[in-house]
């Protein structure tokens, strides 16, 4: 199984809908573009949005597995995918790519201050 990244790509805030629609929000998403996240393809890395995972975890394990070139084809590096999160306020558009490097299956690649949880 292969480890993947996740890039943020980009932050979109549409302050009319949220003024419209919105309950104010103290912790609104603080991930930065250019961030990147590393998967070892069946956990969610620490500091990723949970709303965000629960989105792209059905891509991130499809890849760390070795799928290509989702929905016929339509991202030019076929082990990639483009998608955002679900919030309609704020998405952000994340790049997921399976990378060469192989996820440890004993748990090698679980930060040390996990494993004791």
């Amino acid at each position: 199984m292969k480890k993947c990244r996740i890039t943020v790509i980009r932050k979109a805030c549409y302050l009319d809908l949220m003024e419209q629609y919105e309950n104010p929000m103290e912790n609104a998403c603080d991930v930065k573009e250019g961030q990147v996240f590393i998967s070892n393809g069946w956990e969610k890395p620490e500091g990723l949005c949970t709303s965000a995972w629960e989105t792209m975890s059905p891509f991130v394990m499809a890849l760390s597995h070795g799928a290509e070139n989702f929905y016929d084809g339509w991202m030019k590096n076929p082990r990639s995918v483009m998608l955002s999160c679900n919030d309609g306020f704020r998405p952000v558009s994340f790049l997921i790519e399976a990378l060469e490097k192989e996820a440890e299956p004993d748990g090698a690649d679980i930060p040390e201050s996990r494993l004791s949880l």
